[in-house]
């Protein structure tokens, strides 16, 4: 781990603090494959949500997905419960332009049409090219645009950050 980033489960337990005042009894929490399901299934553990998590595989979603094709690893999304009319938190790892984002949102709104939905990051990086700021930030760190922060998870279920 690069000395000036904190750890990974810090961050999230205060993401955690700051999230469960907001939440209503019908929050439903989202993860975006795949550092964001990893923060989401931490943050659904200390919030101790009583619905199932749900997961979004965003690559058919993508605006670029013409230029970069398919990501060898596509994992199928899981919503176990009713999107519409409920209020959503969705997660992911690092927020960079923005775009996955705006792919997870046009992915929830196929399922349904959310009462809100509330986004949360383990990092918030910088380098925004779309209108969408997160709600909650575990961390907000200005990275130069050709370096990237990495998660990272360990065989033991660690979680760990880098930049490269």
């Amino acid at each position: 781990m690069h000395a000036s980033l904190p750890d990974v489960d810090s961050l999230i337990a205060q993401l955690a603090a700051a999230i469960a005042p907001t939440l209503t009894p019908d929050t439903a929490i989202v993860g975006i494959h795949t550092g964001g399901v990893w923060v989401a299934e931490r943050l659904h553990g200390l919030l101790q949500r009583p619905q199932p998590m749900g997961t979004l595989d965003i690559s058919f979603y993508r605006d670029d997905f013409s230029r970069i094709g398919l990501h060898p690893q596509v994992k199928p999304s899981n919503l176990p419960f009713d999107v519409e009319g409920r209020d959503l938190l969705l997660v992911d790892d690092v927020l960079h332009t923005g775009r996955t984002v705006r792919a997870a949102m046009n992915e929830l709104f196929d399922y349904g049409r959310p009462a809100s939905i509330r986004l949360a990051v383990l990092v918030d990086r910088g380098g925004h090219e779309l209108p969408i700021r997160p709600d909650f930030a575990g961390l907000v760190l200005a990275v130069p645009p050709h370096q990237n922060i990495n998660l990272s998870r360990l065989d033991d279920g660690h979680l760990t950050l880098s930049l490269a």
